[in-house]
Parts: structure tokens; C-alpha cells; sequence
């Protein structure tokens, strides 16, 4: 072999090597999969120190139950408290707003703006028929734009009961929860208003021009490929589907994102679907036995449209993969093994289990580390108490 050949050789066993693949089976298989996206997604490995820099990461996170989403932050940092994170909101670091998809997600304040000019388009195109028949036209919400910039100039935060109060008295009609949801939720896709602090358990709304710091806008193509580069660093190996359903983006500005992107990707077929991922380190071999018990909404599992690949030893004939984002689900190095739920008291929280097969007495011992590890987390003493029947996940739940 000519030596230039064998340098070309030695150089890809090493690719192979480092990207974590058996080179003489370079397919990879659905477990690895899911163990590369635990990883990406810093689950498996914690290095963040910061709220916003988990954010920042992923991009954004999914947030509408914001108790359970805090706990989804610290489950990727080394080690923070619930009132931590709550500070880190309360100054702004981290905001909590509408931009993919209809529904709250974290962002940080670097990237808000334009993330925004992004994907509001996209939302308020969802938005267009609720708009409709909430008599939500253009010249309204313009004016209930200007209303709500009103109440808010001068560092004011207000909460959306004091600001309908402000849209009232301006002849805006705010009856509904829906109305007056669908009210705010322009002036966020606006980038008019963003999160405030919260007053005790409430939320609060603030102007986005005086909470959040200018930052030198960007293209759209610019702003496409950072998205599309924070998404397949953070969540791959991911399918286009994966991407589109998570940014709620159009397939051909993901197809156009991936195309921009694509010398910085690998591509890996599986069952021929076409999975992306960035250049970056691989998981280490094998399984640790290390047990997670993430939230509600977790962006392990709502980043992806097709979520098969964490199901483990889930009998695939009798379940489907679609909704397993209705639970707290309980991961075991990266697979669902079953669901969990809590029930706070005053000293102490009550952590309830359900398997959906048995474990071992080790593995009960990883997930009494995890109901420790979110003890602490609240500040309170966990009681872990296990269900002996297997976790039943219906067809409709998981389809």
C-alpha cells in the first residue's frame, strides 16, 4: 500500500475511532443514538456552571411548566438550587417567553431577539386562525401593542391581570383567557414584551427594549444557520423532522439551515432516515447505570419528532413513540424505564415511581441517587415510594 493510501486509511480508523463507531459496522444502532443525544444534550456529562449557559446550548427550552423546567436545567449544570435558577430569571439572564411553536420556552437575553425575528413568523402563522376568531385583527393589535408599551415604559413589570386592567380602561376587550393569552402572545412575537420578574408566584411582563441588552442583529440566512447548528450540536444525532418539529420552521428553511451547515455535519443513515450531528466528542463505551428523573416537557424528549430510539426495553409492539412528553419521565443511561411524580409538603417531597419493567436493586439504588439529587435541588427531603405494577402507557398517550 502506497503510503499516502495508508495515511488516508489510518486517518479514517481514527475519524471512526473518535466519533465512537465500530468501523467494521459504522451503522449506528437506535440505543447509540439515543446515548449520543444524552450526552450532546449534557445529561450525561455536566459542565455548564450557569442557567443561561444550559440555554444558551440548547437554544431554547421548553418552559411552560416552569417548576419542571428549572429542574430540567440543573438536571445539565453541576450542581444548583431552585432559588438559584429563580434568581438567574428574576435578573433577566434567562427569559421566559413565546418563540417556537405556540408555547413557552426558555431563552437567553443574547439570543431572544433574534431568535425571534426567526421564528415569529412561523408562530403567528400557526396563530393566524385563533387570531381570526378571537377578532384579533392587525390594527388591534397594534393598538393593544402600543397600550401594553405604555404600561410598562420606565422598568415597570406588571402582570397580565394589571395589564388587561390597562387594556380595558384603553376600550381593548380582554374577557376570555384565550382573548387576552392571544393578546400577549403577539406582543412577545413582536418583541414588545418579554418576562419580568416574578411578584411571589406570579409572573410578570416587561419591555423587551428595556430588559433585554442590544445585541448586533442578524440575517435571517445568518440567524438560520445558528439555530440550525445550536439544534444538531446540542440534540443530534437528529432527523430534519426532528428539526422542523422542534422549531416549528418550514422544511425548506431546514433543509436550507442543513445545506448551509453541512461542512460542519456528519450524516449517518438509519433504517433510511438520514441522521445529523456535529463533530464533537462522542459518550464514553458502555453503560453507567445512572438514573435521571427529568421533567415534563424535557427537550430529551421533545426535541424530537421521532422518539423510538429511548424507549429501551419498552416492548415495541405495544407502545408507540409520539407522547411519552405527558410525564415525568425516569431515564436509566439514557433509556425510559418508567414515570415519576411529586407531591411537595412542607419539610419534605414525596416522589412517586412507576416502572415499566422490574430493575435491578442497583438500579433502584441510581434512582433513589436522582430523588436525592432533586431533594436537594428543593431544598427539602425526599421520600421515594416505588409501584410494584409495570407503567402502563396507552397507544393515545404515547401516540
Amino acid at each position: 500500500m502506497r503510503e499516502a493510501d495508508a495515511n488516508k486509511c489510518r486517518e479514517s480508523i481514527i475519524s471512526s475511532v473518535i466519533r465512537g463507531y465500530d468501523i467494521n459496522n459504522s451503522m449506528m444502532t437506535l440505543s447509540e443514538i439515543a446515548r449520543q443525544r444524552f450526552f450532546n444534550q449534557s445529561i450525561a456529562r455536566t459542565e455548564f456552571e450557569k442557567p443561561d449557559e444550559v440555554v444558551a446550548w440548547l437554544g431554547a427550552m421548553q418552559a411552560q411548566e416552569y417548576a419542571m423546567a428549572k429542574w430540567g436545567i440543573a438536571q445539565r449544570m453541576k450542581e444548583i438550587t431552585d432559588s438559584e435558577i429563580d434568581k438567574a430569571f428574576a435578573n433577566g439572564a434567562i427569559l421566559r417567553t413565546h418563540l417556537l411553536r405556540p408555547t413557552w420556552h426558555f431563552v437567553t437575553s443574547a439570543d431572544i431577539r433574534w431568535v425571534l425575528a426567526l421564528t415569529a413568523p412561523r408562530v403567528n402563522a400557526v396563530n393566524a386562525f385563533m387570531y381570526r376568531k378571537l377578532e384579533l385583527d392587525d390594527a388591534l393589535l397594534k393598538h393593544s401593542n402600543a397600550v401594553l408599551t405604555k404600561a410598562l415604559q420606565g422598568g415597570r413589570q406588571l402582570t397580565r391581570l394589571e395589564l388587561a386592567s390597562a387594556l380595558q380602561q384603553a376600550g381593548i376587550d380582554t374577557v376570555g383567557e384565550l382573548r387576552m393569552g392571544y393578546i400577549m402572545m403577539r406582543a412577545e412575537l413582536d418583541a414588545v414584551v418579554c418576562s419580568g420578574a416574578r411578584r411571589g408566584k406570579q409572573f410578570t411582563y416587561a419591555l423587551l427594549e428595556e430588559r433585554v441588552p442590544q445585541v448586533r442583529p442578524m440575517e435571517r440566512d445568518e440567524a438560520l444557520v445558528e439555530l440550525t447548528k445550536r439544534y444538531f450540536t446540542s440534540r443530534g444525532p437528529a432527523t430534519m423532522k426532528d428539526f422542523v418539529t422542534w422549531s416549528g420552521l418550514t422544511m425548506t428553511d431546514a433543509k436550507r439551515g442543513i445545506e448551509m451547515l453541512k461542512p460542519n455535519l456528519e450524516r449517518e443513515v438509519v433504517d433510511d432516515q438520514a441522521y445529523w450531528f456535529s463533530e464533537s466528542s462522542s459518550p464514553p463505551k458502555g453503560t453507567s447505570k445512572t438514573s435521571h428523573l427529568l421533567p415534563i416537557y424535557d427537550e430529551y424528549v421533545m426535541g424530537y419528532k421521532d422518539r423510538s430510539a429511548m424507549l429501551g426495553a419498552v416492548d415495541r409492539g405495544k407502545f408507540d413513540a409520539g407522547s411519552i412528553a405527558f410525564d415525568n419521565i425516569i431515564f436509566m443511561d439514557s433509556m425510559l424505564v418508567g414515570s415519576w411524580k411529586r407531591t411537595l409538603s412542607k419539610n419534605k417531597v414525596l416522589i412517586e415511581t412507576n416502572f415499566n419493567a422490574r430493575l435491578t436493586k442497583a438500579e433502584h439504588k441510581a434512582v433513589a441517587a436522582s430523588a436525592a439529587q432533586y431533594g436537594k435541588f428543593l431544598g427539602l427531603s425526599p421520600l421515594v415510594i416505588p409501584t410494584e405494577n409495570p407503567m402502563r402507557i396507552s397507544r393515545q398517550q404515547f401516540g
